[in-house]
């Protein structure tokens, strides 16, 4: 025969604690994940509150760099991919313009409507009363060069900039596939300055 085992008072007070403590412990998983919550919301304003603060630091601390204005704008282009020639004959076309208009009377070559007078043997055009050719990688080069110089006497704050010096001159020139040919290569430097103008003679 089996014998009934009834338990003590201590026994069912211990099985009551092991009942109730699961209970305990969910409840307590339940609430930890919104309290993780509120910490990394909080820990994130704190981060930005500090990311404002270093940025506000710097601006306060940033030194402005000094505008250093001049009397004449220049632009150097060097090695630029161009006949001498051809670039010397442009220089001195462009020299004594104002930015501007030697920028359209290069575009109008490109249109095959205007001539860089040339010397040498080369031939008239027609319609022309001088002899001249249409320098078309020529023009597109010295045009990047006419914008960037016009760039920087904006920046310099010139009103009527003229071209005073246009200088063009040999580069060393690279060996082409093979070492058969030489190719291309100018350097060539613009200056801009104020255009003067003439004082009126006083009586």
């Amino acid at each position: 025969m089996e014998k009934q085992y009834a338990p003590t008072a201590s026994e069912k007070k211990l099985s009551s604690k092991k009942m109730k403590a699961p209970t305990e412990k969910i409840s307590k998983d339940v609430k930890k994940p919104e309290e993780k919550k509120k910490e990394i919301e909080e820990q994130k304003q704190d981060k930005q509150e500090e990311k404002k603060e270093v940025q506000e630091k710097k601006q306060e601390t940033k030194i402005q760099p000094k505008k250093v204005k001049r009397d004449y704008a220049i632009v150097n282009g060097y090695s630029t991919p161009v006949s001498t020639k051809e670039a010397v004959a442009i220089c001195r076309f462009i020299r004594g313009m104002s930015i501007k208009q030697a920028i359209n009377e290069l575009e109008n070559v490109l249109r095959l409507k205007r001539v860089i007078p040339m010397k040498g043997e080369i031939p008239h055009r027609k319609g022309e009363a001088m002899a001249g050719r249409y320098p078309r990688v020529s023009s597109q080069e010295m045009i990047k060069l006419l914008k960037s110089l016009l760039a920087n006497a904006n920046f310099n704050d010139m009103e009527n900039p003229i071209i005073s010096e246009a200088i063009s001159n040999k580069a060393q020139r690279p060996f082409g596939k093979g070492g058969r040919t030489r190719k291309k290569r100018t350097h060539i430097k613009l200056v801009a300055r104020e255009k003067k103008e003439k004082k009126e003679n006083k009586k």
